[in-house]
């Protein structure tokens, strides 16, 4: 029982890793921006079946094919959001019609992998994928290791980019007051726009990551749309190493419960957690 429970927790870390990767984009979109991108999972299984397409077309690594991607995702972004912010945005009709907006790019996407690929289960291959190695009566499957890995460093990237580089602090101050920053000469729906790029950007990365830890099929995203805003919101709005020590906290705890109490109680003890949390701390573990 001791082994089963040490096993489930090592396990519940790394796939907290790989929460932190597909999260890691709503943290900028709706954490920073007050962008309810509800369609950011379907994106994530775009770019799942995008590097599908290199990895049995060329033999391409998904993880390298969904960094080779992340140019073209972030230029999808910068389009979205432009459509978005001239459509509802401007015209301060954000709050319904801009979610409506998100859930036709949903339902969108979804049509269109159907259409092209069926709704059979599609799976990346690699020289990594199935193998993992033994630490004690510990097992660490590289499925499940490198997406963790890929999580962590995407996460260092962002925290870095927006505590220390001049766009990032300027996207930080359009967050908390736009007026003020377009005061200063700055353009706040140029930022935004950027911002938001790079939060669609992350999700072929993280495709890749979905696609290598188990197959996809494209209404596999919805079964994401809750677990990345409820990471994004226990971890604090905009607050990237919170979204890290959130993710963690509910990998571990489905892990848990999956494992002692079977898998259909997992997302439900995640937002027990995050219900929980909320009524003793409203602004999330990390405050921005």
């Amino acid at each position: 029982m001791f082994e089963l429970l040490i096993n489930a927790i090592v396990a519940g870390v790394l796939i907290g890793g790989f929460y932190a990767a597909i999260t890691i984009g709503v943290s900028v979109s709706f954490g920073m921006l007050d962008v309810v991108n509800i369609a950011h999972p379907v994106f994530i299984i775009l770019g799942a079946y995008a590097v599908f397409f290199l990895n049995t077309q060329m033999g391409m690594d998904p993880i390298l094919a969904g960094v080779l991607f992340s140019p073209i995702f972030f230029l999808l972004g910068v389009g979205v959001y432009l459509v978005y912010y001239n459509a509802f945005e401007k015209r301060g009709a954000e709050s319904l019609r801009g979610l409506v907006f998100f859930f036709g790019i949903l339902f969108l996407i979804e049509v269109a992998l159907i259409l092209t690929y069926g709704v059979d289960y599609r799976l990346a291959r690699a020289d990594w994928i199935g193998k993992s190695v033994e630490i004690g009566f510990v097992g660490i499957s590289w499925r499940l290791f490198i997406p963790f890995l890929v999580g962590v460093i995407l996460t260092v990237l962002f925290y870095l980019f927006f505590s220390r580089t001049f766009l990032g602090m300027i996207t930080r101050g359009v967050a908390q007051n736009s007026t003020a920053v377009r005061l200063m000469g700055a353009n706040p729906v140029r930022i935004k726009t950027i911002a938001f790029g790079l939060s669609i950007a992350t999700t072929s990365i993280a495709g890749a990551l979905l696609i290598s830890i188990g197959p996809v099929e494209p209404a596999l995203g919805r079964e994401f749309i809750g677990r990345v805003f409820a990471v994004a919101v226990l971890a604090g709005m905009g607050s990237f190493t919170g979204t890290l020590f959130a993710a963690i906290i509910l990998g571990v705890a489905e892990s848990i419960t999956a494992t002692l109490g079977g898998p259909a109680w997992g997302l439900a003890v995640s937002f027990g957690i995050l219900l929980l949390v909320l009524g003793v701390k409203p602004s999330g573990l990390f405050r921005r």
